[in-house]
């Protein structure tokens, strides 16, 4: 090209979370069958929508034709009250509607949240990370994302002392992200660390951003929103229908900002982002026009609550294979549907191996299988061997652990068992291999 037409942050953008899909495609063409346990999507998955929810959206795309309409850029009226007073029930911090801002998914969300921040501005985030939100922070900063640790040890809660001690050395961190439940270990952030977290945010006069996609989705401890003790330091929480309905594909989430008021910068930085979103015209109306009617309906919350049992069982059987293996470290997820295995440091070489299925899909993961990534090469080898895709730590979720990322959403508990089982078997296979 005349002039160099390059993205400056376009080497930071990765999510191996699907790209690990188009390598399992091409095994599978090689007879291998696969199964998938990489992506969050209960629908593909094979979770089914009640039908009750799927009679709503029937009745309003057919007796609302308003549904097929452009939605104001903040999103409806009526939804946004109805978040707000939902909201306000819950007690913890107040809003109005107009602190409400819908975009079409978390994705589009996240993308803009850290495309309209000043290019020198930092947001720390967890580690492991969410990808979405680490390659997009990182490519709008067009250097590598920085993180505090989630401790592995200790029931994967944040290291304050280690998010201290980064936000201190560095002076262009103006923000905090938290994941709550947390993708992708399944933790539960403890309302008693929330506010320590806040305490920081207040002390170097940041701001916190909250992914709240799965806030609805917890089990076996209590779950807190960021509203609940944010006080008056500046935030936004993230929200949407995407893992809740289930509903991926209405591309429909929502922004909640906080304290506008008790900061200039900051408001007008969520005046940027209701710029940004009007030179778009709206987002998704159908999904919008829906929410209300589902989630005030009384069959909702039980709905969630029988869900949330199922992915406690699937965790309980999940820890039940993995924590008998001594190489690794395990913790039972309290929310969300993912569960993170680390492996103890030096339990992988580069000399172990794992049988192909068959020559061809060892040819394809040949070249992969020499990473120094030593966990993306264990990944790798149990696709071609096993069939089985989940995501490494390493290159999956910018994280200087070992270990993979599963998913609990097989709804066949049977199956979801024997897939835990070939893997746990794999882990034993693999590290006595030579």
């Amino acid at each position: 090209m005349r002039n160099n037409i390059v993205f400056e942050g376009a080497d930071q953008l990765t999510y191996e979370i699907r790209e690990i899909v188009d390598i399992a495609e091409k095994i599978e063409k090689t007879g291998v069958k696969i199964v998938w346990n990489n992506i969050g999507d209960p629908v593909a998955k094979g979770e089914k929508i009640p039908e009750w929810i799927k009679e709503i959206v029937a009745e309003t795309v057919k007796n609302d034709d308003k549904s097929y309409a452009y939605s104001p850029t903040r999103g409806l009226l009526a939804t946004r009250e109805y978040i707000a007073k939902e909201r306000n029930l819950e007690g913890g911090i107040q809003i109005t509607p107009e602190d409400i801002l819908f975009f079409n998914g978390l994705g589009d969300a996240i993308s803009k949240v850290y495309t309209y921040l000043n290019s020198k501005a930092r947001v720390i985030g967890p580690n492991p990370a969410y990808s979405t939100h680490s390659s997009a922070e990182a490519g709008h900063a067009d250097a590598p994302h920085i993180t505090y640790k989630l401790d592995p040890n200790n029931h994967w809660y944040p290291d304050l002392d280690d998010m201290r001690t980064k936000i201190k050395a560095n002076k262009n961190i103006c923000g905090i992200l938290i994941i709550n439940p947390d993708n992708p270990t399944g933790m539960v952030y403890p309302q008693e660390i929330l506010k320590k977290i806040v305490d920081i945010a207040r002390e170097f006069k940041l701001f916190i951003i909250s992914d709240e996609i799965y806030s609805n989705l917890f089990y076996g401890v209590e779950h807190k929103k960021l509203a609940s003790v944010i006080g008056e330091v500046p935030g936004l929480a993230l929200r949407g229908i995407s893992k809740e309905f289930p509903w991926p594909g209405s591309r429909c989430g929502w922004a909640e900002f906080y304290n506008c008021d008790k900061d200039k910068d900051f408001a007008r930085y969520a005046k940027t982002l209701l710029d940004a979103k009007r030179l778009e015209v709206c987002s998704t109306t159908l999904p919008q026009k829906v929410l209300p009617k589902v989630m005030s309906d009384t069959r909702y919350y039980p709905y969630l609550a029988e869900r949330n049992k199922i992915y406690q069982k699937k965790s309980e059987i999940a820890y039940e294979s993995f924590s008998k293996i001594p190489e690794l470290i395990v913790h039972k997820p309290n929310g969300a549907y993912y569960m993170t295995i680390v492996f103890k440091n030096g339990v992988l070489n580069n000399k172990q191996k794992l049988l192909p299925a068959n020559p061809g899909a060892w040819k394809i993961i040949e070249g992969i299988s020499e990473t120094d990534k030593l966990d993306k090469r264990f990944v790798y080898q149990l696709l071609a061997s096993k069939g089985i895709c989940v995501v490494p730590l390493s290159s999956g979720f910018n994280s200087d652990l070992y270990g993979f990322r599963i998913v609990l959403l097989e709804p066949d508990e049977k199956k979801f068992k024997q897939n835990i089982e070939t893997i746990a078997d794999a882990i034993k296979e693999y590290l006595k291999s030579k």
